[in-house]
């Protein structure tokens, strides 16, 4: 076979394995998102007064399918247009070697006539001559139209091969008012659409091949000039990264092959080697950004639970692929029960704070929860109440047994705005929430307050909640983030308390609320008095994130405690590169302004030194002069990252020989050698693998200080006496003996020379200097820290 027609054979089977259609435009977005697109494409709608004018490629560069495939553009794009003599006005050309009339713009009047008569266009092939289309449409205007009263719309559907020059044409027909959008057909050339198209071209140019995409995108443009709209309205127009492709022909070096030459002399021919190429199409990517609208789907407040994928059938339907754990109820809900006997009432915050939105998402909580945890032969009982200014039962607990009638009752439960009055809300609801008090003692049924709400309380609440959980209720707290810190102090225990991020999150927390339902919290020592310091590694060895956790930590430990003057005192010391007391012993007289002093602590840095911290606190914070009292139990919780522990044994003795217990919770890879010589004779030692399993070791924390807390106590230990005075035990009290220069119940006053006494302490005291905890305290002045 010669080469010449080896080559053309070549060539033709190259071309031959060109796919007929190809995606020559893609938006990099995910498949669901495609979905919305193209579901979005079918809700917009415009009915503004505007002339479109369909300007279709007939040429044979175009050939007969992708001219029936830009009629099916325009015929889709119809779809969303208020077609009318005074609103929204179609006609349409065709052009190939000449520009065609199809019918002008004030031939028909319905959406009907229009699309049926797009529809009857016949493809006339001929060169692709736009230019001339657009001097026709220069020198004559859009036919049957308004006369530019109105927007004028030129949709060009081309594969943009013109014949001859188009951008100076069509910079003027933008210059005359028309907005041009260049819609591209089978291989664009996408340059050239460009050039045709209004500004910014990434709105105006499209790809027909692709119709709801394409639809989509002509209708945003539209939007947001506010001609055309969608159904829904949140429904927006976003920016996604797409790219536009075009196939091109490439010649290509395969290799070189024998050939032969003629020389000078007739007899001579030459051999030689020639370079044989080969020609082959390429698609090349041009990156692009294409505006698209898109509206809520079904599945995106992500209704299927434990893992299940939702499948969206449409824009608001839906269904839930589950796992086989839960494949046999509706969207993958979990299948759970209260094995318990217990009567539960569900507090709806229903205040102007919350707003209907939250409070029907509550509403909506509770339904779901009940579906999902009640039976026929469950022993729980349910009920609902809301409150804002006075309490609303709408559900009295145990009044319905049926789940259906339950759930539709909540119904009846009516938004009602007002102050948000949480504290008052509890009291009312241990009064009357639970209906007639008859059944007592061990035959009544565990009572369980489960407050759900997004909204800090106007009123207080560690009052009326302290009264409630005394009447033997267990509360509960569900609420957002901006909440916890109220929800610990209205439960009394961080693990008593469900937060979320973000709404939607509200229902993953209906297993974990089943689960805490049935299980009964351990208290702690809440009556027990106590001094009890806190002391935090803050040093550049733990970081600042670890710091939050402890910090976390020992407030939810705090909340275990009766914090008031009589009971238990706390206070908090932080080391770094210095030893800083946060708040002292008898800064803070409640629970609530612990907690909030805790929440401030500073994170140092620099090099820690535990030893350095013990003795601080040994010398200004465990003293009576800074808030201690006499007579009662002292402890020490010392929480380290383990670095700068190693000089820390000797001043944790000193604290141990002055009547104070010192616990050591050690995290993560810890210098254990130092810590367990830290943790003394009685092994007051906790290890922990990681700052974020502080919260596992709470129970064992509490339990050790209940333990310290009832151990004997030496009154003397640390002395109460001020000024290098001598502390005596007498009789189970004590005295103190002063220095030369000072005298009183604690030598906390100075004599002058002349007025000293003849006796220290007993002649300048009428009672003889004896004092006995509980009947005489000392007195001392308040030190907020040091």
């Amino acid at each position: 076979m010669p080469s010449f027609l080896l080559l053309g054979a070549l060539c033709t089977f190259l071309f031959s394995r060109v796919p007929p259609s190809l995606p020559l435009q893609e938006v990099h977005v995910s498949r669901e998102t495609i979905g919305k697109i193209a579901a979005a494409s079918k809700m917009m709608w415009c009915s503004a007064a505007m002339d479109i004018l369909f300007l279709l490629d007939g040429s044979h560069s175009v050939g007969k399918g992708s001219f029936e495939r830009s009629k099916h553009f325009a015929i889709t794009v119809c779809d969303a247009l208020d077609i009318s003599p005074e609103k929204v006005r179609v006609g349409a050309f065709q052009f190939g070697s000449t520009p065609h009339l199809e019918f002008p713009l004030d031939s028909f009047s319905t959406r009907q006539e229009v699309k049926a008569q797009i529809k009857r266009m016949v493809f006339k092939g001929g060169r692709t001559e736009t230019g001339l289309a657009l001097k026709y449409l220069l020198r004559r205007g859009f036919p049957g139209g308004r006369n530019g009263s109105v927007p004028q719309l030129l949709v060009i559907v081309t594969d943009g091969k013109s014949q001859g020059q188009v951008a100076l044409l069509a910079k003027q027909l933008k210059e005359k008012g028309i907005t041009v959008f260049a819609v591209g057909v089978r291989f664009p050339r996408w340059e050239e659409l460009r050039t045709l198209a209004s500004e910014p071209p990434e709105q105006h140019v499209l790809l027909a091949e692709q119709v709801e995409d394409a639809t989509n995108g002509l209708l945003s443009a539209l939007s947001s000039s506010a001609l055309c709209s969608t159904a829904a309205p949140d429904c927006k127009v976003q920016a996604h990264p797409c790219a536009h492709k075009m196939l091109e022909t490439v010649r290509e070096l395969v290799g070189t092959a024998p050939c032969w030459r003629g020389a000078r002399r007739a007899d001579a021919v030459l051999a030689a080697r020639c370079p044989f190429y080969s020609w082959k199409r390429v698609l090349l990517n041009h990156p692009a950004t294409c505006y698209r609208t898109t509206c809520p789907g079904p599945c995106d407040s992500h209704p299927c639970q434990n893992g299940g994928t939702c499948i969206p059938e449409g824009p608001d339907r839906y269904h839930c692929l589950c796992p086989l754990a839960f494949g046999g109820e509706a969207n993958c809900a979990p299948k759970l029960s209260l094995a318990c006997r217990i009567d539960v009432l569900f507090l709806l915050d229903s205040s102007s704070s919350t707003a209907l939105e939250g409070f029907l998402r509550a509403k909506a909580f509770v339904k779901r929860f009940v579906q999902a945890v009640l039976s026929e032969d469950s022993q729980a009982r349910v009920g609902v109440a809301g409150y804002s200014r006075e309490l609303a039962v709408a559900v009295p607990v145990g009044e319905y047994r049926d789940v259906p009638e339950l759930v539709r009752s909540l119904d009846g439960l009516a938004f009602s705005g007002g102050p948000t009055l949480t504290g008052s809300a509890l009291l009312q609801a241990a009064e009357r929430g639970f209906g007639s008090p008859a059944r007592a003692g061990q035959d009544r049924p565990r009572r369980v307050v489960v407050l759900l709400t997004e909204s800090p309380s106007q009123d207080e609440v560690a009052g009326p909640a302290r009264l409630v959980r005394a009447r033997d209720l267990l509360l509960l707290g569900v609420g957002s983030e901006a909440v916890r810190a109220e929800l610990e102090e209205v439960t009394g225990s961080p693990t008593q308390v469900m937060v979320y991020a973000e709404p939607q999150d509200l229902f993953d927390k209906i297993p974990e609320l089943q689960g805490k339902l049935c299980i009964r919290p351990w208290s702690g020592c809440q009556a027990q008095s106590m001094d009890l310091v806190f002391l935090l590694d803050a040093s550049a060895s733990v970081g600042p994130e670890n710091f939050a956790q402890m910090q976390s930590f020992v407030r939810s430990c705090a909340l275990q405690f009766d914090v008031n003057p009589d009971v238990t005192q706390v206070g908090l010391v932080v080391y770094g590169s210095q030893a800083r007391t946060v708040f002292g012993l008898d800064a803070h007289l409640t629970r609530a302004a612990v907690l909030r002093a805790m929440s401030q602590a500073p994170y140092l840095g620099g090099a820690g030194s535990a030893g350095m911290a013990l003795l601080h606190i040994y010398d200004k914070v465990m003293t009576v002069q800074r808030g201690a009292r006499p007579g009662v139990p002292k402890a020490v919780v010392m929480v380290t990252g383990g670095r700068g522990a190693e000089d820390a044994a000797v001043p944790a003795q000193k604290l141990r020989n002055n009547g104070i217990s010192v616990l050591v919770v050690g995290v993560g890879t810890v210098l254990r050698d130092a810590l367990r010589r830290l943790a003394g004779p009685r092994d007051a030692l906790v290890q922990v693998a990681a700052y974020s399993e502080l919260q596992h070791h709470q129970d064992a924390l509490i339990e050790w200080i209940c333990r310290e807390a009832k151990r004997p106590v030496n009154l003397c230990k640390p002395s109460p006496c001020r000024h290098d005075g001598t502390c005596v035990l007498r009789r189970g009290s004590y005295r103190c003996e002063c220095r030369d220069g000072w005298a009183g119940p604690h030598c906390e006053n100075r004599v002058l020379r002349g007025d000293a006494p003849e006796a220290h302490g007993s002649r300048q005291d009428p009672t003889g200097g004896l004092h006995t905890p509980g009947l005489q305290q000392p007195q001392r002045p308040r030190h907020p820290g040091s």
